[in-house]
């Protein structure tokens, strides 16, 4: 169980450096690990200033975890508007927003009992 822990923490430090890569704003990692009825171990939240950022930072996403840790998102949404794409990696799920789509839905107030680190 230990090492699936760790596995996620490094899975969504990895997401943050391809966040950054491609110039990801308002970047949160929650770690919903302590929290009841969690639906995974981490959230990785950012936003994107328009589709083609967003759509940017998903194929780095998407790239960079493939390198490091030969992982394949189990499921992905979103990809037709662009507005909010969910990369779900069972222990990890990332979430590239544009900001309007990331204000509407306001994951970071759904989970605010866990625990948050920012990164520019």
């Amino acid at each position: 169980m230990t090492m699936k822990t760790n596995n996620s923490k490094d899975l969504a430090q990895i997401m943050v450096k391809a966040i950054q890569e491609k110039k990801g704003q308002k970047i949160k990692v929650l770690d919903l690990r302590e929290l009841d009825n969690a639906v995974t171990d981490f959230f990785v939240i950012c936003e994107a200033d328009s589709g083609i950022q967003v759509n940017a930072i998903f194929e780095s996403i998407d790239d960079i975890v493939k390198k490091e840790m030969g992982e394949d998102p189990f499921q992905i949404e979103g990809r037709e508007d662009s507005n909010w794409i969910l990369m779900d990696y069972v222990n990890v799920v990332a979430n590239v927003f544009k900001p309007e789509a990331r204000k509407f839905y306001a994951l970071e107030a759904l989970w605010a009992d866990a625990k948050v680190t920012s990164y520019k």
